[in-house]
């Protein structure tokens, strides 16, 4: 996927360097650790870098504190303002209070609530305008210039990217034989950053760019040969949710990316719950993207090899993560839906728990369904959702059932929302 075309040379390792020196004060050293779950489940050693132990729970951090250290004393007195989905508006609100520069956000309406609040706790004015974050960035702008306020794009700022880049010269420190790096691709500021780096110390390392299918903006600039706005749908990326690549992002990343992998619904879904449940850690959408991507099949290239997942956030709302887990469960064949016919005498919810439970199977929920159940006054209907193993379980379950005589009508799969 390289081009041949020569990158913008606005942004430097040089940069980069002197980035990590500069932010090396304010900004955590996250750690980098080796996976043998994930190793499992792949194919590659994978070592997980762990961005979202940053304070505000990004790599964002590295940037906005980059860039606001460089600001000119009176930009740094009259405050800065950016439009951000949440975690660059996190990284701004924290380093600007912490630095003493008032900061406003404005975020479009599908900013996560949980990322508005922590916004506002921080100190930051928060504004909430526009569908999505390029209409939340006309906004910012007309509030630019109204108030003389300093502008601090999230992705296409040099100083933004160069900030970015300092977690692959960590990276090199960390796994110093690593042979590749997945990336999570939104506005294109890390993976130039990151390709930068790696590319300027070890050409070999491969660069793997990630993006939601449903918010594949890198992906149509690549095809179109410069940044080009679409039109996107919903994604448990919200992170990664940009219409259009930043234009300095595209030119130093696209000929610095080896692939780019695009993901659906169902996969970042999944790769949240096994971070959850093998990795312990609590990854947003974006953040779970690299592990999504090693799980398509589509880079064989990567068996065997040393690999590492830049897990880039953590910020995902409560109730979502709540929901994810449990349709994830659903998808991986651990919980299952299924409706059934019982006695409706004293004793037949009874004999239906029982002989769910003989299998080993543990009931989560169980309704009764009496006016829709048919005329059989008899015999009642009910919807049960059961915990099971996996999907060989829950046939299991089902054959047991009917050998008891208690009819299964069907067995609900979850809707796929790719």
């Amino acid at each position: 996927m390289t081009s041949g075309a020569a990158p913008h040379a606005d942004v430097t390792l040089a940069d980069i360097v002197a980035a990590h020196a500069r932010i090396a004060s304010g900004v955590e050293r996250t750690p980098c650790v080796y996976s043998p779950s994930l190793s499992r489940i792949t194919g590659s050693e994978i070592f997980v870098k762990l961005e979202y132990q940053q304070r505000t729970g990004s790599f964002k951090e590295r940037g906005a504190r980059n860039a606001l250290l460089q600001l000119p004393e009176a930009a740094r007195k009259a405050g800065v303002i950016a439009a951000s989905a949440g975690n660059h508006a996190l990284a701004l609100a924290w380093h600007g209070r912490d630095l003493g520069i008032p900061v406003t956000v404005v975020m479009p309406r599908v900013a996560p609530l949980v990322k508005q609040a922590r916004c506002r706790e921080l100190g930051a004015r928060v504004i909430i305008e526009g569908a999505n974050i390029a209409e939340a960035k006309e906004h910012a702008e007309k509030f630019m210039a109204g108030e003389g306020l300093a502008y601090v794009h999230g992705f296409n700022d040099a100083a933004i990217i160069a900030g970015a880049g300092t977690v692959a010269l960590e990276l090199l420190e960390e796994v110093p034989d690593l042979d590749a790096v997945v990336v999570p691709v939104g506005g294109g500021g890390l993976i130039a950053g990151v390709g930068i780096a790696l590319k300027e110390r070890r050409p070999s390392v491969l660069v793997v760019g990630v993006e939601p299918r449903r918010a594949a903006s890198f992906a149509e600039a690549l095809r179109e040969g410069a940044p080009k706005r679409i039109k996107m749908d919903p994604t448990l990326a919200d992170g990664l949710a940009v219409p259009e690549v930043g234009a300095r992002a595209f030119a130093l990343a696209r000929g610095r990316i080896d692939r780019l992998v695009t993901v659906d619904e169902e996969l970042i879904s999944l790769a949240i719950l096994r971070l959850v449940e093998m990795q312990h850690g609590v990854v947003e959408g974006a953040g779970a993207s690299p592990l999504a991507a090693m799980l398509t099949g589509e880079l064989p290239e990567l068996r065997g090899k040393k690999v590492v997942l830049l897990l880039c956030g953590g910020n995902i709302d409560p109730l979502v993560l709540a929901r994810v887990i449990e349709h994830s469960l659903a998808v991986d064949g651990r919980l299952v839906q299924f409706s059934a016919t019982i006695s409706d005498r004293p004793g037949g919810l009874a004999e239906l728990a029982a002989t769910i439970a003989s299998t080993g199977a543990s009931v989560q929920d169980i309704r009764h369904e009496r006016i829709f159940g048919g005329p059989d006054v008899s015999r009642v209907r009910v919807s049960c959702i059961v915990e099971v193993r996996d999907v060989k379980h829950a046939d299991e379950l089902q054959e047991t059932l009917r050998t008891k005589g208690i009819r299964v009508h069907e067995r609900v799969r979850p809707q796929s929302h790719a």
